[in-house]
């Protein structure tokens, strides 16, 4: 007897031991997972911001977006301008995003958005800038004028996005402006417009399907469209 409870015991402790050793080998294999995510998140948005920076550009430019396993896609997305609270100027900007596991990083309006789980902030802020003193407001809206396309897979994914950047500068008169931004990460784009002492709400406009960050900025002033057509196109590889 004494003999079977020396085996039965060292059979426990295997059993054990093995059992340990599957939930450590779990739990290397995640944090292996969750680090490449982060990885491929992190090059993304270095990617995509120099992808999308076309405030200094024109004519023909191409980019590789590289990543090991994840979705690199369009969405639509809307953006508008108010005056003295009506929309003056509704333009179809589109975004990238690109998802693997929790992350997230989204090119918007000249944003870049990163996002891990619940959390979410400015990779790069977005070309709209306003001077109280000089009371002007200058918005720059990248839009992509791109179809719907979508890439992904696993093992390593190479994009070209290719554009051909055009400018259009529009003087919107004298008055009192918001501008509101169709996201899914309102957060980030809260706070940058409040540092910039403008008031925010969100507001769900006829035909989006997400709710936009209204930005109102409270004094009068001069505003200042550009439009960056990136006229993008993607290929693999």
């Amino acid at each position: 007897m004494r003999g079977q409870s020396h085996i039965v015991g060292f059979v426990l402790i295997l059993g054990f031991g093995v059992i340990a050793l599957g939930t450590l080998t779990a739990g290397v294999g995640t944090i292996v997972e969750s680090q490449s995510s982060n990885a491929d998140a992190t090059r993304v948005a270095s990617d995509l911001a120099d992808a999308s920076e076309v405030i200094e550009r024109t004519g023909v430019h191409t980019h590789r977006v590289n990543f090991a396993t994840g979705n690199l896609g369009t969405a639509e997305r809307t953006l508008r301008l108010l005056k003295n609270g009506s929309v003056e100027r509704t333009l179809d900007i589109g975004a990238l995003v690109f998802e693997s596991d929790d992350r997230q990083v989204t090119t918007i309006a000249g944003a870049v958005i990163g996002q891990a789980g619940a959390s979410a902030w400015l990779e790069r802020e977005p070309p709209i800038t306003t001077s109280e003193t000089n009371e002007v407001l200058v918005v720059g809206v990248p839009v992509l004028g791109t179809d719907h396309w979508s890439v992904g897979g696993e093992g390593g994914v190479t994009v070209t996005l290719r554009s051909n950047v055009t400018h259009d500068r529009t003087s919107l008169g004298r008055g009192n402006f918001s501008v509101a931004i169709e996201t899914t990460t309102p957060g980030p784009l809260e706070r940058y417009f409040e540092d910039r002492n403008a008031t925010t709400s969100r507001r769900q406009f006829a035909g989006d399907t997400h709710e936009s960050v209204v930005a109102t900025f409270q004094t009068e002033r001069t505003a200042y469209l550009v439009v960056h057509d990136l006229n993008l196109e993607v290929r693999d590889g």
